[in-house]
């Protein structure tokens, strides 16, 4: 009773002395404001999203279920089984090469070919609008289509211009502006080209072995549910167990597009959390200072006999109520986000129009951000409960006092290590969040170790002659001084930016340089069997100094390993891509050339006993297989086991033929299959290439010619778009850390203004103490670059070199960048701060000395 007594009227003096407003703590709600919103907004978008693509499930995967073979049609069972099911409409799916009449130019195209029944959800919209018996009816020869801008802008065409499409002419009717379905149909590194089935037909490339995806949608009847959805499942498994075909339904229509939106909030909200934390820091200074100035306060309270835990709840509850006000302004804004993510993203993913309110997200954004709060505030606290009332009266403040009793030390560890498990725990990836955390810690740990260590050298420095560097490096290490402060909030943040930009560096100089370097010129793909001899005379002669390499390829689905269905299996993220969908596999006498067995042997050239398989050492660590373990692949619709004699280390990164799985050749004896080549020449022109690529298609119109440049071209430009993406996120870390650094400077002026008087008053001038505190904020800024420089680098190269496994090198571009920011913030901000405090009045100051 007595207890509850005492919070009541610690709660009503919390409330009178607040009716003086927020003064002091408005560095406290941005921070606050800011994290919360990040987070809760970045989590709100990701709803949205996942919450469109269940809600439009059936108009992105274009039906209710959709059944995908690879290289092959349904049989007349399988199809019959499909057509019973309800209305079924038909698509084809291959890359190929679309040329101009006379053969003067092509372009590789995303291919599709569908029925009268397309789409069975959603609309198609074209420009101009035609419905489908115009838009693909063939008329004296020549079969309608439709295009994305892209290759009417490449091929230089407009409405009504005709291509070539393998043995077959189209003519462009109209430019393709929405496909319902497309989102389904996974990232195509080139434009769309639609047309029937009779036009793909009467192309002639669909051949025994061509990449050709082949899927069947169907459109259940009124009332069927998600029960009936599992048990169409379940009859295709029993009555087809060998078809190998890629079954989805409408509650997964876009499963890659769900998990990298996933992964991405994961990261966002992880940056968001980082701005929160960062603004931590802004909250421990804004504490601080707000009780220093209260000092008056609350040392009459401990005269009239308040305890040390009244004063503590009074405080902490102004500090709760004004976290609370940061709260609601951050949920605000997170709550907005996804109405203004539905206009600008409604184009590229299908976020719900009306936006929406996501409680949940809401909810984990609100409760990071009283944690943080509590986190950050016990100490400083605890500490104002700990000084006695004489102590308060007669020094400056009550900071810089070390740490407050055990209670209150233990009570922040105990709330920084709830904040740390509940990250872990809503985390899409809990082994990345909890390197982030761990990460956050160290970083916390090191930093104060550098502002400590920066104090330390400040203090055992040389006595200087200039007066200004003198009084700089002596604000540097005097008590109360700003350095830890500065360099934990401004390091944290530049750390970030430095880690992020260094790794998008090493990426696009990759992407740029090095591939290009060693990769091959050119891809070929679907070259038949029939022709294999005479394409590679004519490549052979066209570039008779380049290295032709051909394989046989066809595609397969893992369907179980050692007898397990893969279903049931699960894998790490990095290696659940192996079991996901269909994958190129090969055959092969000898071992590749750019592989080198790491385990086993490789089979005779002459073996004829039960099927082997030689896995890709890396990808067989992740699924956790080793020699003398089955894989079960299922090709051209028959299951085929094979044992794992030997594993291979791959050079994935040399862009040429690599494989998972390589099997031996009496594996695949008698199925039909095309072949896959690579031309590497190096020292080939723009215009040789060119005539390679015009060469081949006017020859081979049926294989598809992609040129690697071009594609790493179209990767490079998605890694730009991603790097300016993540770095604007990041930047909102960087902002936290400015305004923490501007609210730390802001903590610190008090002290700052009792020196400056004492200087003026000693015969300084401004000049001299402008120069002083300039050098100060210079040095400070310039050993937290170091440490960004330091941290950020070392981040970056574990990523590159251990994620990413690619080489990684240091960018002078961003040590300079980032001490310029360095300096500019703390040079900038501190000299904004203290043109306030060199014009302030001498006289009240010494009249408190």
């Amino acid at each position: 009773m007595r207890t509850s007594r005492s919070l009541k009227l610690a709660l009503r003096f919390a409330l009178r002395e607040m009716r003086g407003g927020l003064s002091g703590f408005l560095i406290f709600l941005t921070c606050i404001a800011l994290g919360v919103g990040a987070i809760g907004g970045v989590n709100s978008v990701a709803q949205a999203i996942s919450s469109g693509v269940a809600t439009e499930g059936q108009a992105l995967l274009g039906g209710d279920i959709r059944f995908a073979l690879n290289q092959r049609e349904a049989t007349p069972d399988e199809r019959a089984f499909l057509d019973r099911l309800g209305t079924l409409a038909v698509s084809a799916g291959m890359r190929s090469m679309a040329r101009l009449e006379d053969g003067s130019d092509q372009a590789l195209v995303e291919a599709k070919a569908v029925d009268a029944a397309y789409p069975l959800y959603g609309t198609l919209v074209t420009r101009p609008a035609l419905p489908a018996p115009d838009l693909f009816a063939e008329e004296d020869g020549v079969y309608g289509a439709a295009a994305a801008d892209l290759l009417f802008e490449r091929l230089g065409l407009e409405p009504g211009s005709r291509i070539r499409l393998g043995g077959a002419t189209f003519e462009l009717r109209a430019v393709l502006a929405s496909e319902p379905d497309a989102i389904s149909d996974g990232f195509g590194f080139a434009p769309r080209l639609l047309v029937s089935l009779e036009g793909l037909r009467a192309s002639g490339l669909v051949q025994p072995g061509s990449l050709v995806e082949h899927q069947y949608k169907v459109r259940l009847p009124a009332g069927s549910g998600e029960a009936g959805l599992a048990a169409i499942r379940a009859e295709a498994a029993e009555k087809f167990p060998e078809a190998g075909w890629s079954i989805r339904t409408r509650t997964s229509a876009a499963p890659a597009l769900s998990s990298n939106i996933e992964r991405f909030s994961q990261f966002l909200t992880l940056v968001g959390l980082t701005a929160l934390v960062v603004g931590g820091v802004g909250v421990a200074n804004a504490v601080g200072a707000y009780l220093d100035g209260k000092r008056g306060v609350i040392a009459t309270f401990k005269s009239l006999g308040a305890s040390g835990g009244f004063v503590f709840a009074l405080y902490l509850a102004q500090i709760l109520i004004i976290a609370g006000f940061g709260i609601v302004i951050g949920l605000a804004l997170a709550a907005l986000m996804p109405f203004a993510a539905s206009a600008a993203l409604s184009s590229f993913i299908p976020v719900p129009a009306e936006g929406g309110v996501y409680p949940g997200a809401l909810a984990l954004a609100a409760g990071f951000g009283v944690l943080v709060t509590l986190a950050f505030a016990v100490l400083p606290l605890g500490r104002a409960r700990a000084v006695p009332a004489t102590a308060l009266f007669r020094e400056m403040g009550i900071g810089g006092r070390g740490l407050p009793r055990w209670p209150y030390v233990a009570l922040a560890i105990g709330i920084a290590v709830l904040l740390a498990a509940l990250s872990i725990w809503f985390a899409t990836d809990r082994r990345i969040a909890t390197i982030f955390v761990g990460a956050a810690v160290a970083a916390f740990i090191v930093l104060r170790g550098v502002g400590l260590g920066v104090q330390w050298l400040a203090r055992r420095a040389p006595r200087l002659r200039s007066t200004a560097l003198r009084l700089a490096v002596g604000n540097i290490h005097r008590p109360g001084a700003l350095t830890p402060s500065v360099v934990l909030s401004l390091g944290l943040g530049l750390t970030l930016l430095v880690t992020l930009a260094l790794i998008d560096g090493d990426l696009r100089r990759q992407i740029s340089g090095s591939l290009p370097e060693q990769a091959p010129n050119f891809f070929f793909v679907d070259i038949q069997a029939a022709d294999v001899d005479a394409f590679s005379s004519l490549v052979t002669g066209l570039a008779p100094d380049g290295k032709l390499v051909r394989v046989p390829m066809l595609r397969g689905r893992v369907m179980a390993l050692n007898g397990v269905d893969v279903q049931k299996i699960t894998v790490p993220p990095e290696g659940a891509w192996v079991l996901r969908g269909d994958r190129g596999i090969t055959y092969a006498a000898n071992i590749p050339e750019n592989a080198t067995l790491s385990a086993g042997a490789w089979w005779p050239r002459d073996y004829a006993g039960e099927p082997l398989v030689s896995f890709s050492s890396e990808e067989a660590g992740q699924l956790g297989l080793k020699i003398g373990d089955t894989v079960t692949v299922n090709v051209l619709g028959r299951n085929i086991t094979a044992r794992i004699a030997s594993l291979r280390d791959v050079q994935w990164e040399s862009m040429g033929i690599n494989f998972v799985m390589v099997f031996s050749p009496n594996t695949f004896a008698g199925a039909p299959h095309a072949w896959l080549a690579t031309l590497m020449a190096p020292d080939a022109t723009l215009a040789e290439e060119a005539q390679v690529l015009n060469q081949v298609t006017r020859a081979y119109p049926a294989v598809t010619t992609v040129r690697v440049k071009d594609a790493l071209d179209i990767v490079n430009r998605l890694v730009a778009q991603l790097g300016t993406a993540i770095r604007a996120a990041a930047s909102v870390a960087l902002l936290a850390s400015v305004l923490v650094l501007a609210g730390a400077l802001a903590a610190g002026n008090r002290a700052r203004i009792h020196d400056a008087v004492v200087l003026k008053t000693l015969g300084a001038t401004r000049r001299t103490l402008i120069a002083a505190f300039s050098l100060e904020y210079m040095l400070i800024g310039l050993a937290t670059a170091v440490f960004a420089l330091a941290a950020g680098g070392v981040a970056a190269w574990f990523v590159v070199t251990r994620v990413m496994t690619l080489p990684s090198s240091f960018s002078p571009a961003v040590a300079v960048s980032t001490v310029a920011i360095a300096l500019v913030l703390t040079v900038g901000i501190g000299l904004i701060g203290t043109w306030r405090v060199l014009g302030h009045k001498a006289a009240p100051v010494l009249r408190e000395l």
